[in-house]
């Protein structure tokens, strides 16, 4: 990887020349994959000499070079799963003794978990029963269990853990880093998004680019699919083979360079230009990458049959391949947000993926690749210890948003395994030790990925912007 410092400082404009000499020397792909954060409008990047996504060195030596962002969407609740709360036993169906923080919604009475808990590994460190497979892993597993958010609402919350603001126009965790690092494999996009089903809640807003060059954006693909031609559309030519294609394609680079040629520095064609290039380059590495069917049957029998296990699988290939970011989300709009028969949901979501993530570590693990992944599993915030009192009944119970305390596990790439960072009070409403705020978790993954959080910045409407805009430090206790 060769370094370029400018890549931390600059925005677009200082090295067309070589950009259009980088251009006429390449084919600009034909094959219209229709990949939309290729084709946005932002300007493109001027980072290195060859391409934008070519990759580079960090500030300093990284102990993780890739992220697999396993994201259960809507709201894991800790206390159900790795942060256990006896006293909610105690009190169960009582009022907590304290007054219950407020949340979008009004909450009563101590709800106990209706999962058991286990100690695991030789570090001991508490799993639920629906998490059980992760048992085996707990002395590779980083707990902090003193997670804080801003807001007890999902779309403010998301943005604030994906983009680092609550409300406003940010470039998302995974585009600041491929911004930084570049990817591995310029044959496939170096941040992917994969949502069963459709998008989550706030949709393509949680891997925008936002104000960095529009090749940064993550490109989502729906894992509901089995078929690599419906997971990614248009994937394959129907009508021309790969000769033809490369004269169409000689012939579109033409246009394109004399275009760009006349029209000077324009950004929106700067950046359909590289993702006609990709989208070419893609049809033969994305066909292989996504299909899950070349897998032995025993690598395919160990993640299990759910949609969860199948994607959880599509990550790993893509991390060996050299995709740099990879996020794994639930299913549409929000599955975890259980505000009622919290027991049922719960279990049937944590069945869905449990067995996969499992299999995910084995497999990172005797591939040799865990130590340099850096694995990522909860929610934008957690649920109360209290019930839901619009939902107290027996059968119905469930808890609402809690963004005072919750928990984040972290795994592989450079993070001390076999911890518990931090802690909630004796219900599991507030963190109350060592607190964890959003902005200090992505200092703590930027660090991880060879990054000063300070410094990784953009010059964007006459400010240098970042991740973690003022805030944040890193979680030095949890570093391996």
């Amino acid at each position: 990887m060769q370094s370029n410092p400018q890549v931390h400082h600059e925005g677009p404009g200082q090295r067309l020349t070589d950009r259009r000499r980088f251009l006429s020397r390449s084919g600009l792909g034909m094959a219209m994959l229709g990949l939309r954060p290729l084709l946005a409008g932002n300007a493109m990047a001027t980072t290195t000499d060859a391409h934008p996504m070519a990759p580079r060195a960090p500030h300093f030596a990284p102990r993780a070079r890739r992220i697999i962002h396993i994201f259960l969407n809507g709201g894991l609740s800790h206390v159900d799963s790795f942060d256990p709360k006896p006293m909610l036993d105690r009190y169960h169906g009582k009022p907590l003794g304290i007054p219950n923080p407020v949340t979008e919604r009004p909450t009563g009475a101590a709800f106990k978990s209706p999962f058991t808990f286990r100690n695991y590994g030789q570090s001991g460190i508490p799993i639920s029963e629906i998490f059980a497979p992760l048992g085996r892993h707990a002395d590779d597993l980083c707990v902090i269990r003193s997670m804080q958010a801003d807001v007890p609402n999902h779309e403010p919350s998301l943005m604030l853990l994906n983009c680092g603001d609550n409300t406003l126009s940010r470039p998302s965790m995974g585009s600041w880093i491929t911004y930084g690092l570049g990817t591995e494999n310029q044959n496939l996009p170096g941040f992917i998004a994969m949502c069963p089903g459709g998008h989550p809640v706030k949709g393509p807003d949680n891997w925008r680019s936002s104000f960095l060059p529009g090749i940064y954006e993550g490109t989502y693909i729906n894992t509901e699919h089995e078929e690599v031609e419906k997971l990614i559309r248009h994937i394959r030519n129907p009508r021309l083979d790969r000769h033809r294609q490369q004269r169409q394609i000689d012939f579109l680079q033409s246009l394109n360079h004399n275009h760009l040629e006349t029209r000077g520095h324009d950004p929106a064609l700067e950046a359909r230009i590289q993702s006609f290039e990709q989208a070419y380059r893609m049809q033969m590495e994305a066909t292989d990458a996504f299909d899950i069917s070349r897998e032995p049957e025993y690598i395919r029998e160990r993640y299990g049959k759910t949609v969860q296990s199948r994607q959880l699988l599509i990550a790993r290939r893509l991390a060996e391949r050299g995709v740099r970011f990879i996020q794994l989300w639930h299913g549409k709009w929000q599955p975890w947000d259980n505000h009622d028969h919290i027991e049922k949901n719960h279990r049937q979501l944590a069945g869905e993926c449990a067995q996969g993530i499992s299999a995910l570590l084995d497999d990172l693990k005797e591939r040799g690749m865990l130590d340099d992944t850096l694995v990522l599993l909860g929610g934008e915030f957690g649920r109360t210890p209290s019930v839901e009192e619009r939902n107290a009944g027996d059968d119905t119970k469930g808890r609402d948003h809690n963004h005072y305390g919750f928990s984040f596990v972290l795994c592989g790439g450079g993070v001390r395994g076999g911890t518990i960072h931090g802690a909630t009070d004796d219900f599991g409403f507030q963190a109350v030790e060592s607190p964890v705020h959003v902005h200090d978790l992505q200092a703590t993954i930027l660090h991880l990925m060879g990054f000063d959080h300070e410094q990784l910045t953009y010059r964007h409407a006459s400010r240098d912007f970042r991740l973690t805009d003022v805030h944040g430090h890193v979680v030095r206790p949890i570093l391996g």
